[in-house]
């Protein structure tokens, strides 16, 4: 523990408060563990639906409206995805005022997104043959919006469970069923009707644990001071979270630059694929900001480095795993979705790597968000800077060595690693310049684990495809997991996988 970290609170109570938070994330990261599990089991089925039965252009055209109607939300929550909770930490706050003037900005903001949407379908839909069904999903930014503004409020009560029923449960199953529901009946915008559906249910699976537990708006009226200055504080979180979330886009944009639809569908799929163990990452996002700024308040400098660093390490051993599973059989994981997107295999692998050296940034930025954001945004719009000319030179470069269209889904697949490894590497240096505390998520037995996994992998390889998808991919999860337990994890890493009732009953004390 640092010097700041003795000064601020007495050996006992400070380490009485590190056992609190360490059960904190754990029991966040159990939860949404689980909820990951989930939506990897009910999110197949829909790869599966759409690459087989919708195909790669009806995929591609679908990709791209999603990707306007996402950003436009993103934006919408004018950063309060993870700025409510330094609000609700305000001594005195009242959190139900909060919470509501939240929802009613994002509110106001989706307004406005949804009515230039509605006025230019266009953006949504640029090869045209739009329809007014295809106009109605402009009024979805609404949904997606309240959405993050009500599961960031249940997060600061350490409600993980709402996020799961939200985002693992009613999502990726109501997507699914809808799918083939309209595939059967024979609905053209069967893709985009199933993906209203799902963002409508996974809205009001959120707003009931929130009502629950803030109250419903009641006697609340909007301030228009408040409101405004809550806007305006948090802008720079509002552009970190849309240049995090655009460095996930932009490749999709560029990419529909230079190719056609089909290669677009392609890569969407490829995209879906590798964002599965994306969702371990966003775990503990919920969970990870409030007891940041917890810390803060406290000037506990050293246990958010602690932190940082052990969530850090727990993301980056599940993503691994999960990404050498998926991606060492990945022809037989693109050739489950449809034989037509087997030729993304090679994008498949950057991606899957991209979401693994990703880890560290986002750790790292769930910090400077609130220590240093005005340069955490510098360092974004870098990142994303970096990645546009990577992807533009490395298509350039596939082009003029006369490689095939698919190509470019691995240039710019490969731009997205190399970026977001800038990006991991200069947040953490500086959030550990800023804490006075070491910022490292990395540990030897990554090393290890992910050798033995990928020699045993490449076995599984010379097997027939049902073969590596029944018994190669549990192989490669089961060897890698074995690494990490007994090389990786330590009495604190454990933590994540045991419960402790007194601790988890300590921190729901606080609230």
């Amino acid at each position: 523990m640092s010097q700041t970290d003795s000064a601020a609170a007495p050996p006992a109570s400070g380490e009485g408060q590190r056992d609190a938070d360490t059960a904190a994330l754990a029991k966040g990261g159990r939860t949404n563990f689980f909820g990951f599990v989930l939506r990897l089991v009910a999110r197949l089925p829909f790869l599966y639906f759409a690459g087989r039965w919708y195909g790669p252009d009806l995929v591609g055209r679908f990709a791209l409206a999603v990707l306007v109607i996402e950003l436009v939300a993103q934006l919408a929550t004018l950063g309060l995805k993870r700025g409510l909770a330094e609000q609700l930490s305000a001594p005195g706050a009242d959190q139900r005022h909060i919470v509501w003037d939240g929802m009613f900005v994002a509110f106001l903001a989706s307004a406005i997104g949804s009515a230039i949407l509605l006025l230019f379908p266009q953006f949504m839909f640029p090869s045209g043959d739009i329809s007014t069904s295809d106009r109605c999903m402009a009024l979805l930014v609404f949904a997606i919006a309240g959405t993050e503004i009500a599961l960031a409020a249940c997060a600061y009560r350490f409600d993980i469970g709402a996020t799961v029923r939200a985002r693992a449960v009613v999502e990726p199953w109501v997507i699914s069923i809808a799918a083939a529901a309209f595939w059967y009946v024979s609905v053209k915008d069967g893709l985009m009707l199933s993906y209203a559906a799902a963002m409508i249910g996974a809205f009001l699976t959120a707003l009931i644990p929130m009502i629950r537990h803030f109250g419903g708006p009641g006697m609340w009226r909007p301030d228009a001071m408040h409101l405004i200055t809550l806007a305006r504080r948090n802008a720079p979180l509002a552009a970190a979270d849309a240049i995090e979330w655009g460095t996930r886009r932009l490749d999709l944009f560029i990419l529909g630059q230079f190719t056609s639809p089909t290669i677009y569908g392609i890569y969407y799929m490829a995209q879906q694929v590798a964002s599965l163990p994306q969702k371990l990452k966003t775990s503990f996002e919920p969970i990870l900001g409030p007891v940041i700024t917890r810390n803060l308040a406290e000037k506990r400098l050293g246990a958010v480095a602690a932190q940082v660093s052990q969530v850090g390490f727990w993301i980056i051993a599940a993503q691994a795993g999960v990404a050498l599973a998926l991606g060492i059989p990945g022809e037989a994981v693109m050739g489950l979705v449809g034989p037509e997107f087997v030729s993304g295999t090679g994008a498949l692998a950057f991606l899957l790597a991209a979401e693994v050296v990703a880890a560290t940034a986002v750790v790292s930025e769930a910090a400077l968000v609130y220590v240093a954001r005005h340069r955490n945004l510098l360092i974004s719009l870098a990142t994303l800077a970096l990645q546009a000319l990577l992807s533009v030179a490395l298509i350039l470069a596939a082009r003029a060595m006369g490689l095939p269209d698919i190509s470019y889904a691995v240039a710019v697949a490969l731009a997205l690693m190399l970026a977001l490894g800038f990006a991991s590497v200069v947040k953490a240096r500086l959030l550990s310049r800023i804490l006075d505390a070491p910022v490292n998520s990395l540990r030897w037995a990554l090393v290890w684990a992910t050798a033995g996994a990928a020699v045993l992998g490449w076995g599984a390889t010379q097997m027939p495809e049902w073969a590596e998808l029944l018994i190669g991919v549990p192989v490669i999860l089961g060897i890698y997991s074995w690494l990490i337990w007994t090389r990786g994890f330590g009495p604190e890493d454990r933590a994540l996988f045991r419960k402790q009732p007194s601790a988890d009953s300590g921190v729901a004390g606080r609230d």
